[in-house]
Protein backbone atom coordinates (compact mmCIF):
# COMPACT_ATOMS: atom_id res chain seq x y z
CA UNK A 1 0.00 0.00 0.00
CA UNK A 2 1.49 3.30 -1.04
CA UNK A 3 1.12 6.52 0.91
CA UNK A 4 2.12 9.54 -1.15
CA UNK A 5 4.18 12.36 0.31
CA UNK A 6 2.99 15.90 -0.33
CA UNK A 7 5.08 19.07 -0.16
CA UNK A 8 5.12 22.67 -1.29
CA UNK A 9 2.48 24.19 0.93
CA UNK A 10 2.90 27.48 2.73
CA UNK A 11 1.39 30.84 3.48
CA UNK A 12 0.53 33.19 0.69
CA UNK A 13 -1.39 36.37 0.08
CA UNK A 14 -4.44 36.28 -2.14
CA UNK A 15 -3.53 36.38 -5.81
CA UNK A 16 -0.30 34.50 -5.31
CA UNK A 17 0.82 31.09 -6.57
CA UNK A 18 2.07 27.85 -5.10
CA UNK A 19 3.07 24.53 -6.60
CA UNK A 20 2.33 21.41 -4.60
CA UNK A 21 4.09 18.11 -5.19
CA UNK A 22 2.85 14.60 -4.54
CA UNK A 23 5.37 11.78 -4.77
CA UNK A 24 4.28 8.14 -4.76
CA UNK A 25 6.88 5.44 -5.50
CA UNK A 26 5.38 3.00 -7.97
CA UNK A 27 2.92 5.54 -9.36
CA UNK A 28 4.31 5.33 -12.88
CA UNK A 29 5.19 1.64 -13.06
CA UNK A 30 1.69 0.72 -11.88
CA UNK A 31 -0.03 3.12 -14.30
CA UNK A 32 -1.91 4.97 -11.60
CA UNK A 33 -3.96 8.08 -11.76
CA UNK A 34 -3.75 10.60 -8.91
CA UNK A 35 -6.39 12.57 -7.07
CA UNK A 36 -5.91 15.78 -5.09
CA UNK A 37 -8.18 16.58 -2.17
CA UNK A 38 -8.37 19.39 0.35
CA UNK A 39 -9.93 19.80 3.73
CA UNK A 40 -10.48 23.13 5.38
CA UNK A 41 -10.78 23.41 9.14
CA UNK A 42 -14.22 22.31 10.26
CA UNK A 43 -15.28 21.19 6.80
CA UNK A 44 -15.50 17.90 4.93
CA UNK A 45 -12.76 16.81 2.59
CA UNK A 46 -13.45 17.77 -1.00
CA UNK A 47 -12.05 16.59 -4.28
CA UNK A 48 -9.94 19.17 -6.10
CA UNK A 49 -8.38 17.63 -9.19
CA UNK A 50 -7.37 14.40 -10.89
CA UNK A 51 -4.97 13.23 -13.53
CA UNK A 52 -5.58 9.85 -15.12
CA UNK A 53 -3.03 7.34 -16.26
CA UNK A 54 -3.65 8.61 -19.79
CA UNK A 55 -3.02 12.21 -18.77
CA UNK A 56 -6.61 13.38 -18.75
CA UNK A 57 -7.05 16.19 -16.24
CA UNK A 58 -10.17 17.03 -14.25
CA UNK A 59 -10.94 19.93 -11.90
CA UNK A 60 -13.53 20.97 -9.40
CA UNK A 61 -15.50 23.99 -10.55
CA UNK A 62 -14.09 26.06 -7.69
CA UNK A 63 -10.52 25.74 -9.01
CA UNK A 64 -11.04 25.39 -12.76
CA UNK A 65 -8.99 27.92 -14.67
CA UNK A 66 -6.73 28.61 -11.68
CA UNK A 67 -5.21 25.22 -10.84
CA UNK A 68 -3.29 22.93 -13.18
CA UNK A 69 -2.38 19.31 -12.48
CA UNK A 70 0.54 17.63 -14.22
CA UNK A 71 2.86 14.69 -13.73
CA UNK A 72 6.51 13.78 -14.09
CA UNK A 73 6.61 10.04 -14.74
CA UNK A 74 10.35 9.79 -14.22
CA UNK A 75 9.98 11.17 -10.70
CA UNK A 76 6.73 9.37 -9.79
CA UNK A 77 5.46 12.84 -8.93
CA UNK A 78 2.27 14.77 -9.61
CA UNK A 79 2.15 18.54 -9.31
CA UNK A 80 -0.68 20.93 -8.55
CA UNK A 81 0.08 24.43 -9.76
CA UNK A 82 -2.20 26.85 -7.95
CA UNK A 83 -2.52 30.38 -9.30
CA UNK A 84 -4.72 33.30 -8.33
CA UNK A 85 -5.08 31.88 -4.86
CA UNK A 86 -8.06 32.94 -2.77
CA UNK A 87 -8.60 32.83 1.00
CA UNK A 88 -11.17 30.07 0.41
CA UNK A 89 -8.37 27.88 -0.96
CA UNK A 90 -6.96 27.66 2.57
CA UNK A 91 -6.90 23.97 3.48
CA UNK A 92 -4.79 20.87 4.01
CA UNK A 93 -4.07 19.42 0.58
CA UNK A 94 -3.58 15.67 0.20
CA UNK A 95 -3.23 13.22 -2.64
CA UNK A 96 -4.06 9.58 -3.26
CA UNK A 97 -3.34 7.18 -6.10
CA UNK A 98 -6.28 6.11 -8.24
CA UNK A 99 -6.83 2.82 -10.04
CA UNK A 100 -9.65 3.97 -12.30
CA UNK A 101 -12.24 1.24 -12.76
CA UNK A 102 -10.01 -1.42 -11.18
CA UNK A 103 -10.92 -1.11 -7.52
CA UNK A 104 -8.67 -4.06 -6.65
CA UNK A 105 -5.52 -2.66 -8.25
CA UNK A 106 -2.37 -1.61 -6.45
CA UNK A 107 -3.21 1.96 -7.33
CA UNK A 108 -6.62 1.74 -5.70
CA UNK A 109 -5.17 0.34 -2.49
CA UNK A 110 -3.13 3.43 -1.73
CA UNK A 111 -3.85 5.61 1.26
CA UNK A 112 -4.22 9.35 1.55
CA UNK A 113 -1.01 11.25 2.18
CA UNK A 114 -0.34 13.26 5.34
CA UNK A 115 -0.97 16.47 3.45
CA UNK A 116 0.58 19.90 3.09
CA UNK A 117 -1.03 23.04 4.50
CA UNK A 118 -1.92 25.96 2.27
CA UNK A 119 -2.93 29.21 3.93
CA UNK A 120 -4.09 32.17 1.86
CA UNK A 121 -4.62 35.53 3.50
CA UNK A 122 -6.65 38.41 2.11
Amino acid sequence: QVQPVESGGGSMQAGGSLRLSCTAPGFTSNSCGMNWYRQAAGKQREWVSSITTNGITLYAESVKGRFTVSKDKAKDTVYLQMNSLKPEDTAMYSCKTDGGDDLLSWCASGSLGQGTQVTVSS
